[in-house]
């Protein structure tokens, strides 16, 4: 059985705050749905990716600032570094381990994302 991951919720407590710091890190806006007053969608993808975050209104029930770990993958950790700085994103320097070389970074709710460039094979 093929099963692919396609959608994760980040809880949020300002959605539009939350829609601009992502938009700003580089992820593209997919959907934007207000369904109703107690319904809002708002889907985001990296680029290059298959799989999406969603934050809104109504759609889980974990605490804003819960989620500890998303993993993107990214070529080269200096480069996204550099990128993220010039668009006013705050991140520490690079973190290198043997098992790659990270970015980290935090949404204005303390959801933590880390960029991970993959070592060399």
């Amino acid at each position: 059985m093929e099963m692919k991951l396609e959608l994760v919720a980040v809880p949020v407590t300002d959605i539009d705050r939350a829609k601009a710091f992502y938009e700003k890190v580089g992820f593209n806006v997919d959907h934007d749905q207000t369904v109703s007053e107690d319904l809002r969608f708002v889907q985001l993808t990296p680029p290059g990716s298959a799989c999406s975050i969603c934050i809104g209104k109504g759609l889980t029930q974990a605490k804003p600032g819960s989620v500890d770990l998303i993993l993107l993958v990214i070529e080269n950790a200096d480069k996204a570094r550099e990128g993220l700085l010039a668009r006013g994103i705050e991140v520490g320097a690079v973190d290198e381990q043997p098992w790659g070389r990270f970015v980290y970074l935090i949404d204005p709710d303390g959801n933590k994302l880390s960029l991970q460039e993959l070592p060399k094979r």
